[in-house]
């Protein structure tokens, strides 16, 4: 029998010259998502949603490993602590799986780690046991792009 990974996510840090506010600015604001991100070209908030606070809505629309497939996926966020810590839910029904952005002042910039997990619910636990480390090398390469343009911006 085939042993199902417990723990599906992975995560990607990198240092930045910039106060957590300004790098809180970039990564909350997910209407410059498309700026950053090498698969969601564009974020839009939705049901009256207009900022970043835990329960808000919003919606990006990906294109799947930067080349298709093309589709909008619903969001709400999960956690919002200005300055520290910014996290959305994909919802596919429920939340399918979390991205977030943790910020931690440090040598005369801040450390942003990006990171993302999936739901541990059996099917998804089954998808990553079959595709996670493909996943998980493509979610890397993808936050470190991510990281790097976000890095550039605030560093500008």
């Amino acid at each position: 029998m085939m042993k199902l990974m417990t723990d599906p996510g992975g995560s990607v840090t990198l240092h930045m010259r910039a106060t957590p506010k300004q790098v809180w600015d970039l990564v909350s604001d997910v209407t410059r998502i498309g700026e950053f991100s090498p698969e969601t070209f564009e974020a839009e908030w939705t049901r009256g949603a207009t900022g970043p606070e835990k329960g808000a809505t919003f919606r990006g629309h990906v294109k799947r490993n930067g080349v298709g497939p093309t589709y909008w996926t619903p969001c709400k966020v999960t956690e919002c602590v200005p300055e520290q810590q910014f996290e959305f839910a994909v919802m596919l029904g429920g939340p399918a799986n979390h991205w977030g952005y943790l910020l931690t002042p440090e040598n005369e910039g801040t450390s942003v780690t990006e990171y993302f997990r999936l739901t541990p619910t059996l099917p998804m636990r089954a998808y990553w046991t079959l595709l996670g480390r493909l996943r998980g090398r493509t979610n890397e390469r993808g936050m470190r792009t991510t990281l790097e343009r976000i890095k550039k911006v605030v560093e500008a």
